[in-house]
């Protein structure tokens, strides 16, 4: 009889131990897989001619800020797109992805090789599966300012 309660206890223990070490190895990993949030705002004067690439569509450069740095990319007359230049996929290691010859992939080279759509981050090539993160950005054609947030 007491064998039989020490055997009903011990299961009664060991199912609930096994769903939390499973539970905890997935929040490290989650956690290792996710870019750090950081505060972000930055306004930049496309007129300055630091920024002279981003007076025409299609023009991209890379300014300070974010996790591992930003990539403002122009998408039109008034939309413009930043994105945070560190990689998606093995997160820890803070590679930093650079866009390519082809001016459309942002890829992470000599890393994982994932590649980017600069235009909103979202993957096209692995091994990253999460999309890189986009910041909001305003742009005034006034002022010829565009401000970078989160």
């Amino acid at each position: 009889m007491r064998w039989s309660n020490f055997t009903a206890m011990r299961k009664v223990w060991i199912v609930p131990l096994v769903v939390f070490a499973i539970f905890s190895s997935q929040c490290k990993k989650d956690q290792n897989d996710r870019v750090p949030n950081v505060p972000v705002d930055i306004t930049i004067n496309i007129s300055l001619p630091s920024y002279n690439a981003l007076s025409v569509t299609g023009g991209f450069v890379y300014v300070t800020g974010g996790s591992n740095g930003i990539l403002v990319y122009r998408a039109s007359e008034d939309e413009f797109a930043a994105l945070d230049r560190h990689c998606t996929y093995d997160v820890p290691e803070y590679h930093r992805v650079t866009v390519d010859s082809t001016n459309i992939i942002a890829s992470d080279q000599p890393g994982c090789g994932s590649g980017f759509i600069i235009t909103d981050g979202s993957v096209v090539r692995g091994p990253a599966f999460v999309p890189l993160t986009r910041y909001d950005a305003t742009y005034n054609a006034t002022t010829q300012l565009v401000r970078i947030f989160n």
